[in-house]
């Protein structure tokens, strides 16, 4: 399982501009992905679970000590399955939250640079670069 494979391999920045560019149809894979991957782990992960406690809990009960192996191994397992789906969610909700920040601070930029009120006849309304300018620095 690879989740820096998923989506459509990602953006190559174009030379000279900036080198991290995520575009949002690329973070809505990378979380499709990581929910995808949440989804089939919470069953696939636990789907020996009891069957291995049951045998675990047999063969020690029969005086065998790979049984108390086999319980430690299961509950080592489900610890990490545990983890991983943690991680999972994890991934899925802060993408959704970088996404709706993201959008919030764009359209936050672009409320300010509107033009108040009229335009001069003849201008075309354009922001000056002085004013552009703080928002790069």
């Amino acid at each position: 399982m690879r989740l820096n494979k998923a989506g459509t391999g990602g953006s190559t920045p174009k030379p000279g501009s900036a080198d991290y560019v995520v575009e949002d149809d690329e973070l809505g894979d990378i979380g499709h992905a990581a929910h995808g991957l949440f989804s089939g782990l919470e069953s696939g992960g636990k789907h020996a679970s009891a069957a291995s406690e049951t045998a675990g809990t047999s063969l020690k009960g029969d005086g065998f000590t790979s049984g108390t192996a086999l319980t430690e191994v299961n509950e080592t397992w489900e610890t990490q399955v545990k983890t991983l789906l943690q991680a999972c969610a994890h991934i899925s909700n802060h993408l959704d939250h970088t996404k709706k920040s993201r959008k919030a601070d764009d359209e936050w930029i672009g409320a300010q640079l509107r033009i108040v009120g009229p335009v001069i006849p003849g201008e075309d309304g354009a922001v000056s670069a002085s004013r552009i300018s703080k928002y790069f620095s």
